[in-house]
């Protein structure tokens, strides 16, 4: 088996600039954000995460096309359903790969009154992410884990461009959810848990941290893209464990909730 390469991605972000490259589209979503939400998962993604339950999104030349007036077409449609707090979600893959194309439809979406909210790992920071952050009413940020060793063992990258985000995003003094995949042995340490509530203990914007426990849904994809699983043998977090976790996070983040 093998390990899936990093690739260019700069094609999804500069060409082709009204099509978007995605993976799938889920409607009447209820995990990805607050309310009703349209859900497009984007494609590709430089994060190489041990426990990835979407592998089929690395490929920055896989999934499909779908025009960004199409997107919006269907998000109008739905937007009955939406109520107060629902709207539009991109995930991924990872979003921020496709930065000019989704400032441009989340600028066309906030005309219409859309909400629209970005779930994404921090892979970059530069004037376009900053610019599609201000057309984001909400970003729910992937922090794989706070140490720095221990993040490049999770996902093979620093977590120095997540933890400038999220200060991107505290100084935009705008919405944000932490959400945070725990796995016991790699992303359950006492220590750490107490450091990533220390971290961001003071930060304004920050409304509720999301603990996502492991499972092994996705297995079965690397399998089938002839990839080797990297936490082969480890099993989901009990619900002591779980508990422990929030019970920790509770002294840090107003809102703790298990996902």
């Amino acid at each position: 088996m093998s390990t899936f390469p990093q690739q260019d991605s700069s094609d999804l972000n500069d060409k082709d600039p009204e099509q978007l490259r995605i993976h799938s589209i889920e409607t009447f979503g209820t995990h990805d954000g607050p309310g009703i939400r349209f859900i497009v998962f984007v494609q590709g993604c430089q994060f190489r995460c041990l426990y990835c339950h979407n592998p089929d999104t690395f490929d920055v030349k896989g999934g499909k096309f779908i025009s960004l007036e199409e997107i919006e077409k269907r998000v109008i449609r739905q937007k009955p359903y939406f109520g107060d707090e629902g709207g539009i979600t991109i995930s991924g893959g990872e979003p921020l790969l496709h930065r000019k194309k989704l400032i441009t439809l989340f600028k066309r979406l906030k005309e219409k009154g859309i909400n629209t909210c970005l779930d994404s790992n921090g892979r970059l920071v530069n004037k376009e992410v900053e610019e599609l952050l201000d057309y984001t009413d909400l970003l729910m940020l992937d922090v794989k884990h706070i140490n720095d060793d221990w993040h490049h063992k999770l996902t093979t990258v620093s977590n120095s461009a997540t933890l400038k985000l999220a200060d991107l995003r505290e100084k935009q003094g705008k919405k944000m959810w932490i959400r945070y995949v725990l796995v016991p042995g790699w992303s359950d340490q006492e220590e750490y848990l107490h450091e990533l509530g220390q971290h961001f203990k003071d930060f304004k914007t920050i409304e509720k941290i999301e603990i996502q426990p492991y499972h092994k849904l996705g297995v079965h994809k690397w399998e089938a893209l002839n990839m080797q699983y990297g936490l082969e043998g480890v099993n989901p977090p009990t619900a002591e464990e779980i508990e422990k976790a929030k019970n920790i996070f509770s002294q840090y983040f107003k809102e703790v909730h298990v996902n």
